[in-house]
This record gives C-alpha cells, sequence and structure tokens, in this order.
C-alpha cells in the first residue's frame, strides 16, 4: 500500500460518512474530554454524551469528582458498559489528577496512561482532540485498516505503527474520527464491506 492510494480512500471514506458528533468532542475543559474518553470504552458515543453530561452537571472538575461517592457515581453512569470499573477508575483518575498534577490533565502520552483507566488508546484519543499528532486504535481503525490493506498486524499498537508509517504525521489526527464516523455510519457488516471493495478499487 503506498501513501497516495491510502490518502485518496481515506477521503473517499470521509464522504461517505456522517459528521456525528464523538464521544471526546465538544467539552469545555481537558478533564472533561478525558473522562467522557474514559467513559466511551465499549459504549455507543450517543450514549456516552449523554452519561458525561449527566455527571459533569454534578462533578465538572476533578477536584469534585475525586470527592465523589462511589454509589453517587454508578447510578449517574450505570448506561455505559461496565460501569462499575468505570466508575472507580474515573474517581481514581481525579484523584490522581489532583494530587501528581495540580487538577489538570497532562499532555503527554506517559504521563496520561500512568493515570488509572487510561490505556494507550485513551491517551491517543485526547491528544489527537488537542491537535497533536496521535493515532487511536480502536476497533473501528483495527477492523477497518486491515481490511483496506493500510496495516497487517493483530496486535493493535502494531497496527498503530504500521498506520504511522503510511501516513504523515499531519493526517494522523484524521484517520481515527473518519473511520470511527465511517464504522459508525454504516452499522451492518455486510454493507460496510461491500462500501469497503467499492473503496479498496480507488487506485
Amino acid at each position: 500500500m503506498d501513501f497516495k492510494t491510502a490518502l485518496k480512500q481515506l477521503k473517499a471514506m470521509e464522504k461517505n460518512s456522517k459528521g456525528m458528533r464523538l464521544a471526546a468532542e465538544s467539552w469545555s475543559s481537558d478533564f472533561q474530554v478525558l473522562i467522557s474518553t474514559i467513559l466511551s470504552a465499549r459504549t455507543r458515543d450517543e450514549v456516552t454524551i449523554v452519561v458525561a453530561e449527566n455527571l459533569f452537571k454534578k462533578y465538572p472538575t476533578a477536584k469534585s469528582l475525586a470527592k465523589a461517592k462511589v454509589s453517587d457515581v454508578e447510578k449517574i453512569i450505570k448506561p455505559v458498559n461496565f460501569y462499575r470499573n468505570k466508575t472507580k477508575n474515573i474517581i481514581n483518575c481525579s484523584n490522581e489528577l489532583v494530587e501528581n498534577f495540580n487538577g489538570t490533565v497532562p499532555h503527554g502520552l506517559d504521563a496520561l496512561i500512568s493515570l488509572s483507566g487510561v490505556g494507550r488508546k485513551t491517551a491517543n484519543v485526547f491528544l489527537a482532540e488537542h491537535g497533536k499528532h496521535a493515532l487511536p486504535v480502536d476497533t473501528h481503525v483495527f477492523y477497518l485498516s486491515r481490511k483496506l490493506g493500510w496495516a497487517k498486524d493483530k496486535n493493535p499498537h502494531k497496527v498503530e505503527e504500521e498506520l504511522k508509517k503510511l501516513f504523515p504525521k499531519k493526517y494522523w489526527n484524521r484517520i481515527n474520527s473518519t473511520l470511527v464516523r465511517f464504522g459508525k455510519t454504516h452499522t451492518s457488516r455486510k454493507q460496510k464491506d461491500k462500501l469497503l471493495e467499492e473503496i479498496k478499487k480507488i487506485k
């Protein structure tokens, strides 16, 4: 796969995607971007956004969420998958932000993944949302990039490295949002694969 072909295919996917809001987008603070991204794992963006909005009405900052009761937070975020684990993670994460980073979210990958509930994908989503050169690999990116031949490895981290070699840095931030929107626009696997076959023919 060469870059020029991959870029044409990326643009074709953008044209075939709806401009929906994703879970990490349009929040008023770094803290809210990070927490909403943690909540979004294995949960639909439209569910995450509503849950996060309700959560931030009561706990808008790391300091306020750090003091929250587990039972109170569980009631609010129950619609997201794995809400019990996520409750513990976001409260612990908030405590760590207060204790180690003066309540602000760090903008370095290593510092981010030191926080509870923050893995490489979540950290990269946060960084990409802030204009950093980051390339998050979630289930949409993993499946679609391998289907198109942009990547071959079965390990998400290795797929990330393959994509970084294929695309120049200035395109990294577009890949996740484009592929996620494409995946969410075309929810039928049959429909998605049919469209992907057409996109694969682009040279």
